[in-house]
Formats: structure tokens, sequence, C-alpha cells
């Protein structure tokens, strides 16, 4: 079960129970579309253990870097919390491993890295700065084409013309490969996400971009900043659009599942709107601020429909025979009852994933004491023209 603590996770999960109302909105969403329904239906008891482990470690992954601010070891963290049913969705759509797709992740998508296959410690250590992990101390902003992942950019949108020239390659190559980045709702107003756009639809590469709508850009309002519906977006560049529930992991799936459908066919780009809520601020320094920003019934609303919760507790009350998608030498003893047999292996798949996390955090850790930059390869790997 999803483990909650008063000095990690915002006051509306601390003692979250899901309501009945709320669960039939979650039946509703999985009833809405026939052709997501059949997608939804295709997925195995091992797939959605796998989905839940993926919702929990980005959770996870949060919380111990929110506990490292709070102990001093790092100055702050951007966080995911309350937007992961995305980001796991959108991966977990994709053909992962050597030769397939690629991600382009953003400050709230640091859970892909993980989903793409890329160890957990090196997320961790990204924030140390140690000097034996991929950017060997240099940046946070990690990444690794061996698993699909093009670092991130700081500015905000950047990776979408990126990825748009990735994804022209994939075209030109004539693989059936696509490309995924996301951008935030404030970040859909840049040059670069206009000219990205621009690019792709003209060419008609296989793009996939999403924009997860989390309410608030850095600290204004998205009624604030945007008068067009993000909704209708996709028309001005002449591209399908879908819409999906960003706290509903299964229809974010299922969504994206037909977005990277029309890519492979030769229908892309698509953009996908992705509806979810940042339960915290801009970063761990401003968390009170948004609480400013932002009404308290707001953070109700989104609370109740914690993305993690509600998809544990419609397992657990699913018929799907969970055990199964577990390893046979890994399964538990399981009582009589379906709901407490799930619920027993959600339970055993929490704390796998609970280790995992805790083993990598301390990992890097270990790697800040022995590892860390002493400056003699400061100039390794950058390139400058002499000033003559």
């Amino acid at each position: 079960m999803v483990i909650r603590s008063s000095a990690f996770d915002p006051p509306e999960y601390v003692s979250w129970q899901p309501s009945d109302a709320i669960l039939e909105e979650w039946d509703a969403t999985l009833r809405a579309s026939r052709v997501r329904a059949r997608a939804i239906d295709a997925l195995g008891p091992r797939q959605h253990l796998d989905l839940f482990a993926g919702l929990l470690r980005t959770r996870s992954m949060d919380t111990a870097l929110k506990r490292w601010v709070k102990q001093g070891v790092i100055s702050k963290a951007w966080l995911g919390t309350g937007e992961e049913a995305v980001t796991v969705g959108n991966v977990h759509a994709l053909r992962r491993g050597a030769g397939g797709d690629v991600v382009g992740p953003m400050i709230r998508n640091a859970g892909a890295y993980p989903e793409m296959g890329m160890p957990l410690v090196e997320v961790f250590k990204s924030y140390l700065g140690t000097a034996d992990q991929r950017c060997k101390g240099r940046d946070l902003h990690i990444g690794d084409l061996a698993y699909g992942i093009v670092p991130p950019i700081s500015m905000v949108a950047a990776l979408v013309p990126v990825c748009a020239g990735v994804a022209l390659a994939f075209k030109q190559r004539r693989e059936p490969r696509v490309a995924l980045t996301w951008v935030g709702d404030g970040s859909v107003r840049t040059g670069d996400f206009h000219e990205g756009m621009s690019f792709a639809a003209a060419l008609g590469v296989p793009l996939v971009v999403v924009v997860q709508n989390n309410q608030i850009a850095l600290g204004t309002r998205v009624e604030v900043h945007t008068r067009a519906p993000l909704g209708q977006l996709h028309l001005a560049y002449g591209v399908k659009g879908y819409l999906c529930d960003g706290n509903h992991v299964l229809d974010v799936y299922a969504a994206t599942t037909q977005a990277v459908s029309d890519c492979r066919k030769g229908r892309g780009p698509v953009l996908l709107l992705a509806n979810t809520f940042r339960m915290g601020g801009h970063a761990t320094h401003d968390e009170a601020e948004a609480r400013q920003l932002m009404p308290a019934a707001m953070f109700q609303h989104w609370g109740e429909r914690d993305p993690l919760g509600l998809y544990e507790a419609w397992l657990e009350r699913s018929v799907l025979v969970l055990e199964d998608g577990l390893d046979a030498t890994a399964v538990p003893q399981l009582p009589e009852s379906r709901p407490a047999r799930n619920r027993t292996v959600l339970e055993h798949v929490g704390r796998r994933v609970e280790e995992e996390v805790e083993a990598a955090a301390a990992a890097a850790l270990e790697s800040r004491t022995a590892c860390m930059p002493d400056g003699s390869d400061v100039d390794r790997g950058v390139y400058a023209r002499p000033i003559e």
C-alpha cells in the first residue's frame, strides 16, 4: 500500500481515502472511449503492476529528494508530486529499449528516467553532482541516448524543436520509431514551442508533444496567461489532438497509445493534452507561495484525485489476478478473497520499490563521498573558438 508521510506528502495525501463518487468518475473515464478501453483491456497483470510500480517509484523518488532538502544534503529539488500519471502513462505506451522510441523529459518528468531503463541511482547522483554519472557532475539535466533519453534543456519547450529533429531522422531513415516530449501549459506560448511544432507539422514527423497542463506556469495561473483553450491548440498547427485525464494513468496510457499509433502510421505529429495539477511549488523552495497563489479548493479537488491512490484502489477491487504478474519465486503468501489477494500483491510491489529507491539514494550518497569531480577534466568535452 502507498505509505503516506506528514513530513513529505501534501497534506491532502496524508490521510487520503478514495471516495465512492471519485471511484465512479474513474470508472466512467475507463468507459468513455471504446478505442481506449480496448487498449486498457489488453493490459495483463504484469503490465498493470509495472504501471503501479512506476507511479510509486516516481513518488518515492520525490520523497527521497525532499528528505535530502530537509536534511540539508541539497538546497532544493524540482518535483512532480501529483503529476506522476502523465509521465508514467506516456512512457509505458512507448517501445523501450535499444532501437526503441525516444523521450525528452522536463523537470516534472524525472520519472521517465527509470521507466526508460536508466538506473535510478543516476538520477540521485545528478542532484549530488558526482563524477561517476553521465554528466560527470557538470549538470543535473541528465540523459542518455543509450536509454532513448534526450537530456533536458533548462529553457522550457526548447526540446520541442530538438525532438522534432529526432523524429525527422526517424522518418528519413524509415524507422518505425517515435519521439515524445513534454511541455507545460505556459510553455506553449514560447517561440521554441511554436517553431518546433510548425516544423514538425509541415514535415509530418512522428512526434508526440504532451502538453502537461498542471494549471500554473511557475507562479502564473493558466487562466491568467492563456485565453485560448488548450484543447484546441492542435488546430493552429493542423495536427491531430487528444485530451486525457492526467491523473488517470490508464487514460494517459491509452491516449498515448492512440497518439503513438498515429505517428507510426505517418499521421504525426500529435498534440496530447493531459490535465493535471502541481501539488506543490515550482520547486521545494516555494511550496508555501504555491499555497497562496492557488485556492485551497483546487488543492482539495486534485488531492482527492491522487493518481497513485486511485490506481491502487482500482487495482485492489479489480478482478485482475495480480499475482500472475509477479515472478514465480516472488509470490507472497496470499489470502482467500480477490481484493485481499490483490492488496497483498500491491503491498509486496510497494516494499520492493521502496527498497529499490532507498538503495539507489544510499548508493548516490556513497558516491558523493568517494567520487566527486576534482576539476582535472573541466575542459573535456567543451568546445570553443579560440580568440584571435
